[in-house]
């Protein structure tokens, strides 16, 4: 605290605000160190292309599950005709004996992305824990 003495009113006190702000950015810098800084989002398997001299194993085909959103809201699970409504009771079926629950889902160039992420949700509404994206890209195997 600091004091001024001013002319007929007598003693003036002020307050030093300077130690204040020091403390404060002090503690300031330390809060923002401490705080994490992971970032948040959903988490996603990609599939990665088998070697080129690798056959493909039967048994990992008949495992993986693979929703198509394709034009025009049509659905496809592994190549069967699904709509909105029986998707949900369609992967609780597939997904009810096995032990692990991972699907992967593809979008046509032309669907929006409202559809693949309702798509997602019913996904995991149905007990999908990890699902992965597949692209052109890693379909053709770049």
């Amino acid at each position: 605290m600091g004091m001024q003495v001013g002319g007929s009113k007598g003693a003036l006190a002020d307050m030093n605000v300077v130690p204040l702000i020091d403390i404060l950015l002090v503690l300031l810098i330390i809060f923002m160190v401490i705080t994490p800084t992971t970032p948040k989002g959903l988490e996603t398997l990609v599939p990665q292309p088998p070697p080129p001299n690798q056959q493909q194993n039967p048994d990992i085909e008949q495992k993986t599950v693979v929703v198509q959103v394709l034009n025009g809201g049509v659905l496809k699970i592994n190549n069967e005709i699904a709509t909105w409504t029986t998707l949900e009771p369609r992967l609780e079926d597939i997904f009810k004996t096995r032990a692990e629950k991972v699907a992967f889902i593809k979008g046509d160039d032309e669907v929006r992305f409202f559809e693949v992420a309702e798509a997602i949700d019913i996904m995991h509404a149905a007990g999908v824990e990890k699902v992965g994206l597949i692209t052109a890209k890693l379909e053709a195997g770049q």
